[in-house]
Order: C-alpha cells, then sequence, then structure tokens
C-alpha cells in the first residue's frame, strides 16, 4: 500500500482494512471494474470485496454505472489527492 493513501484513510475510522486495497487498485487501474474481477486483484472474497464497495459507492468515494461496474469517482480522485477532507466524505451510518 502507498503511504499517501494509507495516511488518508488513517483518518477514516468507518474504513476497514479492504477498503485500502480497493482504493490502491482504482488509484493504480483507472478502469471500470465488476467485484469478482477487483476481488480477483486484491485478494479478498468477492462477496466481502462486493459489499465494501457498495460501502465506499454510498461515502461517494466509487460509482457504479449500468452494468454493475465500479470506477473511482471525482470525489475518490479528490480524497486520494488529498483535496477532501474525510469529514466531507458522504456515509450512510447503517452502512
Amino acid at each position: 500500500m502507498t503511504g499517501h493513501i494509507k495516511e488518508m484513510v488513517e483518518r477514516v475510522s468507518w474504513m476497514s482494512p479492504i477498503d485500502y486495497e480497493i482504493l490502491l487498485f482504482f488509484e493504480t487501474h483507472d478502469i471500470l471494474v465488476s467485484p469478482k474481477v477487483l476481488s480477483v486483484n486484491i485478494g479478498y472474497d468477492r462477496q466481502y470485496t462486493s459489499k465494501r464497495c457498495r460501502v465506499l459507492m454510498d461515502a461517494g468515494i466509487l460509482e457504479k454505472d449500468e452494468s454493475e461496474l465500479y470506477v473511482l469517482s471525482d470525489s475518490g480522485r479528490a480524497f486520494l489527492a488529498g483535496e477532501l477532507d474525510a469529514e466531507d466524505l458522504e456515509r450512510d451510518e447503517n452502512s
């Protein structure tokens, strides 16, 4: 994991270790991917990866297209670049 991603996400109490891996993947691969493809590339279970993608989508970090594929959102890019603070992320407290 790159140092700046770890530094950024350490400030977000609701993020879990898989979220760091998801962010790292999208930081280095600006592509649309399914949870299945993502899970294979980061080494986590597909169902858990899918759940965490939904959480990150609810927070505005990821977006999902009509084909159910995920991509880093503009807010996600801003967050990784240090241009968006953790408290600015949207999140459903029930996630």
